[in-house]
């Protein structure tokens, strides 16, 4: 027997399915699997901040740290660059492997070495209107690609999104919720307010990335109007640029409650 449209025997179809095993990640059931040179969380070590010293506050391209009245790190600025820790002379900052960073408020991604309040998950009511079944509306905003990428690759069977019932639909009449990425061109302010109101009602809001957050590196410019969350009401917000679709999808599973 043959595959349809080659020649290929189908037996050598299956026996590289079975080499290659399963290829969906065991996430959530258990920890993800993620590259060493992953930047995710800041690690700030206060004591080892020299008094006076500010050179990761002008070495960071978008003005994500701080130094008074002690080091913070704005992640809904942050590119995640390390320029700063390369300026750092003693390590008081560094980035991490820890790749859980969504949170359910804007002022949760200021981090200054405590712990992180990671986002909570929705009310009771709201759960069981989209605990099983969510789907959204994806909308790039004026984005690069990046956050876009991470988002779309959610679709593989490497993370199944499906599997949780979430779903990315072409319609906002069809969605539960928008998904939005990239800084929010003066472009796409009319097209993502027409999106959001399309949506019925309950519905949701969920940024990805340093520039739907905050602007990035596009903050003050003239096309750009600012953060989503000044257009609509914002549920999760998953910083990064771009948060690898393991933050993604954790975030989301945050959301209703799953993890």
């Amino acid at each position: 027997m043959t595959c349809e449209g080659g020649d290929t025997p189908m037996i050598n179809v299956i026996k590289a399915r079975i080499q290659q095993k399963k290829r969906t990640v065991a996430f959530p059931a258990s920890e993800p699997q993620l590259p060493d040179r992953l930047r995710a969380l800041p690690a700030i070590d206060t004591a080892r901040c020299p008094t006076g010293c500010d050179a990761c506050v002008k070495a960071c391209p978008v003005g994500a740290i701080s130094a008074t009245p002690s080091l913070a790190v704005d992640m809904g600025k942050c590119l995640f660059c390390t320029d700063c820790t390369h300026v750092c002379p003693t390590r008081a900052l560094s980035f991490t492997g820890d790749y859980r960073l969504a949170v359910s408020r804007r002022s949760d991604l200021i981090c200054d070495g405590t712990a992180l309040h990671l986002a909570q998950a929705l009310d009771a009511k709201s759960r069981a209107l989209f605990g099983r079944s969510l789907k959204l509306r994806q909308v790039s905003a004026g984005g690069c690609g990046a956050c876009e990428a991470d988002t779309n690759v959610l679709n593989t069977v490497v993370f199944d999104l499906g599997r949780f019932g979430i779903q990315f639909v072409a319609s906002p009449r069809h969605a539960d919720g928008v998904l939005v990425t990239g800084p929010v061109s003066r472009n796409m302010e009319t097209a993502l307010r027409k999106t959001w109101a399309a949506i019925p009602a309950p519905k949701l809001c969920i940024v990805v990335g340093a520039c739907a957050i905050s602007g990035g590196p596009f903050a003050g410019h003239n096309e750009v109007v600012g953060s989503v969350e000044s257009i609509i009401p914002v549920d999760l917000f998953v910083p990064g640029c771009p948060p690898h679709p393991v933050t993604i999808l954790d975030g989301l599973l945050r959301l209703l409650g799953r993890r």
